[in-house]
């Protein structure tokens, strides 16, 4: 079954209303700027659709998107996906909002000493986007334990955000979903990774669960993936350092703070990539950015990408199961039709 947002959908929700057509849902909601973006996601073979995700172009202000990919795991997963992707975003531009007042009270009092000093006001709104979006991540975990009838100490989901103000993106990320941007460089799609997987095997999150007396360390018979085990039994194993739920583990290491960076956009910057781990387990980032840059028009990109991932699972891993694959794509400006398909590392 598949989850496909176009470019007159905003986000994918839990119960929205749905128009049925075989194997696709579609989910009509308020209609994007522009129609340079896409939202499509695909359930894989392990059962239901954990994935969720949110595609939203006016946020809080006329110059801001918010774009989101969330991939629950666990028993109740698809549960917890669902409540961070319908909640999450408010919480966010609820406190950004809650930091404009406080400013504006701030500038109006002071306005014969403030300067004009563009980058302060730079580093100024990226801290305060920050502080919003570690608030709107605390309260979002917190919500998800007090949910009633909703057992989630082994189930949870990753988050991985991009929020978009003017020529400014910030990524926050929480777990092993991943942002790229793909960028023109010697005139060809090159991709830059904007997030970290955060995953066990990483130094800096081993040492952190290690010092909580979590342990980490891989099965024999998947040696490749470092997982989260308790002090004291072989259990829960979970594959990625940072979660939304999985309190379980919360003692031991697996924390809901995302990893937070600014990044300021150029003019050759043409889109941003948000995609689950089922897409980037089977495709590199440059092939992800190349088949974006390939689709025909920009409302089919995402569906694209995740076609992709699916057939890539089906020669990659013949034995394995075809994991849930989610992609949103953000067009930065309309796509110029005079440049090749290739792909590669920027130098």
């Amino acid at each position: 079954m598949g989850i496909c947002i176009s470019s007159e959908s905003s986000a994918i929700h839990g119960a929205p209303e749905e128009v049925r057509d075989e194997n696709v849902l579609v989910f009509e909601a308020t209609k994007l700027l522009r129609g340079l973006s896409s939202a499509y996601s695909k359930q894989g073979a392990k059962g239901l659709n954990q994935d969720a995700a949110t595609l939203c172009q006016v946020y809080g202000t006329a110059n801001a998107a918010f774009c989101g990919v969330f991939d629950g795991h666990g028993r109740n997963g698809h549960i917890v996906s669902k409540i961070v992707n319908s909640r999450l975003c408010s919480l966010i531009v609820d406190q950004k909002k809650v930091h404009a007042k406080i400013d504006k009270k701030n500038i109006t009092r002071h306005a014969e000493t403030v300067e004009d000093d563009s980058q302060a006001l730079l580093n100024k709104n990226f801290q305060e986007w920050k502080e919003a979006i570690l608030y709107g991540f605390r309260v979002m975990d917190k919500e998800v334990k007090l949910q009633e009838n909703l057992d989630c100490s082994c189930s949870g989901t990753t988050a991985v955000v991009v929020i978009r103000q003017g020529e400014d993106l910030v990524i926050a990320n929480l777990g092993d979903s991943r942002a790229i941007l793909g960028t023109i460089f010697d005139g060809e799609i090159k991709p830059i990774q904007l997030s970290t997987d955060m995953k066990p095997g990483l130094p800096c999150e081993a040492e952190r669960i290690k010092s909580c007396n979590g342990r980490v360390f891989a099965l024999k018979e998947e040696p490749h993936i470092q997982r989260v085990w308790l002090p004291d039994e072989n259990s829960p194993g979970l594959a990625m350092s940072r979660a939304f739920g999985d309190f379980m583990l919360k003692d031991h290491g697996i924390i809901a703070i995302p990893d937070i960076s600014h990044r300021t956009l150029t003019s050759t910057d043409q889109f941003i990539v948000l995609a689950s781990d089922g897409v980037w387990d089977v495709l590199s980032n440059e092939e992800v950015s190349s088949i974006v840059w390939a689709a025909d028009t920009e409302n089919e990109a995402a569906r694209a990408v995740v076609e992709a991932a699916a057939l890539a699972w089906k020669s990659k891993y013949p034995s394995s199961k075809l994991d849930d694959c989610t992609a949103v794509c953000l067009f930065l400006q309309k796509k110029p039709q005079f440049l090749p398909v290739k792909s590669g590392n920027p130098s």
